[in-house]
């Protein structure tokens, strides 16, 4: 046999690859059809047997009997036939036992390779069959190298990559560091399965919650929801199955051990617990904790809440760079709106102004069509008839005419918006032509200035050299016998 010892490499490679014995058996079959036929010729049709309690190896080479041979590879003569059966028949297909050393130097070589090749894309199979049952969960490694700002982690078997979009701000590592990360997607490719890690991922948040409490572990209790602003904050919305488990106290832990292990995790990324209810509305006020909410205006067409809280919680709700209500927008899936106290009455108060507006409209039927949700006259301009008539409890008829009425106020509204902005527009060119003239004044009297001084400095070097002359007249009379001497003997 040209491989020798071959159930002792089955074992070895199938124990230290992880690759199923199966999937090898299947490979050196295929590698030694390969190598038959490379001595024997192409249409040879070979089997190959293969004994899993010894490791031994029989390759049959099928002929069939034939009165004419046309193909000497998959064909003999009946006389041919019957020295290997005595009782074989035209048609008949005879297996001939073939010894794979008769294979020769350059076939044994082919089924080398065949094997080779084989049993890498059975080991690419069986480290993406690994990993991908991993996506989704935590997963431990050692940073390796660094590529193009890529982490490349050494997770054992394979190769990670930690890209730097999943990489956590500030967060510097060295070559030979420990760290966790979240397979957050395991892809097949043709060079083996690339995994890939993050550590911005919600999810990571969920799977070290899962680490470090046992009772979200166990289900008992669960996160409904989480999002994070990677390395500043998250929120995660926990319920219990269990009504004597507090999920929030659970998964803080005792003096805050349990997500104070997960913060450190995290590089101080603040961690924002909140109990989830079926009532949207109370779980909306949970999720903008700690602020606290004065109202809450639901539209549930739309899906959107505007939330009233008291003024001196209004930056506590929105948050440093709006990081809190966009949190709690993301846990809860509704679009939030938060306004203080002082802002919402103002609002009401337009609003009433604006209904009031309308012929026949006093304050008791404004607060009556402001409850209903129609809080200016827009919303009366863009309403049906028979809605408002239900609501006004008045005729379709009236209705229409104070529906036409607000269209109308409407238009006079804009029509003013539109003419206090184009008279703010001429104020405003008026001024920017004062200012260029203005600009052009201040050059012309900086030229004039300039000339003025390039007059003075003039003066004053011409006062300066009649003052020198004045102090020497010796080197005057000199010179001028000099000039006078120089022009006699020219």
């Amino acid at each position: 046999m040209f491989i020798t010892d071959i159930k002792r490499v089955i074992d070895q490679v199938s124990r230290e690859k992880g690759i199923d014995a199966e999937i090898l058996i299947t490979t050196i079959k295929e590698a030694i059809v390969s190598a038959a036929r490379k001595k024997i010729g192409p249409r040879a049709d070979i089997e190959v047997h293969y004994d899993e309690k010894s490791g031994d190896v029989e390759v049959f080479h099928f002929k069939e009997v034939v009165e004419e041979v046309e193909y000497a590879d998959s064909e003999l003569t009946l006389e041919e036939g019957y020295e290997y059966d005595p009782e074989c028949e035209i048609g008949d297909s005879l297996g001939i036992h073939i010894d794979t050393e008769d294979f020769g130097r350059i076939a044994a070589q082919s089924a080398k390779q065949v094997i080779i090749q084989k049993m890498r894309e059975a080991e690419r199979n069986a480290v993406y069959e690994n990993f991908i049952q991993k996506q989704g969960k935590i997963i431990n490694g050692i940073v390796q190298r660094f590529d193009r700002g890529n982490l490349v982690v050494n997770l054992g078997q394979a190769e990670a990559i930690l890209r730097p979009r999943d990489q956590m701000p500030k967060e510097n590592y060295k070559r030979g560091d420990r760290i966790r990360a979240y397979v957050q997607d395991v892809l097949e490719e043709s060079k083996g399965a690339q995994i890939i890690l993050s550590r911005t991922h919600p999810e990571f948040l969920t799977e070290l919650f899962k680490t470090e409490v046992p009772e979200v572990a166990e289900g008992i209790v669960t996160i409904r929801a989480s999002a994070r602003v990677p390395g500043l904050r998250a929120k995660i919305a926990v319920s219990s199955i269990d009504s004597d488990v507090d999920p929030v106290g659970a998964c803080v832990g005792m003096k805050g051990n349990r997500v104070q292990s997960i913060v450190q995790e995290l590089r101080g990324e603040k961690i924002d617990i909140v109990q989830w209810s079926p009532d949207i509305a109370r779980f909306v006020c949970n999720a903008l904790s700690p602020a606290e909410i004065a109202r809450v205006i639901i539209d549930e067409d739309n899906k959107s809440m505007e939330v009233i809280v008291n003024d001196e919680y209004l930056s506590i709700a929105i948050g440093k760079g709006g990081q809190n209500v966009s949190l709690a927008c993301e846990i809860t899936g509704w679009h939030l709106e938060v306004t203080s106290e002082e802002e919402y009455s103002r609002e009401v108060k337009q609003g009433y102004d604006s209904l009031m507006k309308l012929s026949g409209v006093g304050l008791a039927m404004a607060e009556n069509l402001f409850k209903a949700g129609y809080a200016s006259v827009l919303d009366i301009s863009e309403t049906p008839v028979e809605d408002l008539a239900a609501v006004m409890d008045i005729p379709p008829e009236d209705a229409k005419a104070t529906i036409e009425e607000a269209v109308k106020i409407l238009e006079q509204e804009r029509t003013a918006v539109k003419l206090e902005r184009e008279a703010k527009a001429q104020v405003r060119l008026a001024e920017e032509e004062q200012a260029r003239l203005a600009e052009e004044e201040q050059a012309r009297l900086a030229e004039e200035e300039q000339a003025r001084l390039a007059e003075e400095e003039q003066v004053r070097l011409a006062e300066d050299q009649a003052a020198s002359v004045a102090e020497d007249p010796m080197d005057s009379s000199a010179t001028a016998v000099d000039d006078e001497t120089e022009d006699a003997e020219g």
